[in-house]
């Protein structure tokens, strides 16, 4: 039980990417190597609450279509995010993310329930 709470200390510490802004992703867009990308995030208004939908399936309706860019790209969201990638080989039965990237699509929504949800009160409510 221990190691879940250094978790989530960890976890509340790397979600600075929550507040960004869409020229904060862009500025981090850059400094990945892709500026040339910069202004397809920031015209679609990509801020850090929405970067949980930016892999290689939505990349190309951004604007990004060199493919090795796309999983270059959707690998360092992933990492960024500490979500793991979703597999094809995943069955039916199995959550559509893990619990990690689930949180961050109910943190993606804009108002005060979505502002105040903390990752430890998300996992309370799954295990209820």
């Amino acid at each position: 039980v221990s190691f879940i709470y250094e978790y989530l200390q960890g976890c509340e510490c790397n979600m600075d990417f929550l507040q960004w802004t869409c020229h904060d992703v862009a500025r981090w867009i850059e400094s990945l190597g892709f500026p040339q990308y910069k202004a397809c995030f920031t015209d679609n208004l990509i801020t850090g609450r929405r970067l949980i939908y930016v892999n290689c399936i939505y990349l190309p309706r951004l604007g990004v279509t060199d493919f090795k860019d796309m999983q270059v790209i959707s690998a360092h969201v992933r990492e960024l995010l500490g979500i793991r990638e979703t597999l094809w080989s995943r069955s039916i039965a199995d959550p559509l993310r893990d619990s990690m990237g689930l949180f961050l699509e109910k943190k993606s929504r804009t108002g005060e329930q979505a502002d105040s949800f903390i990752y430890e009160e998300f996992l309370d409510g799954m295990r209820q």
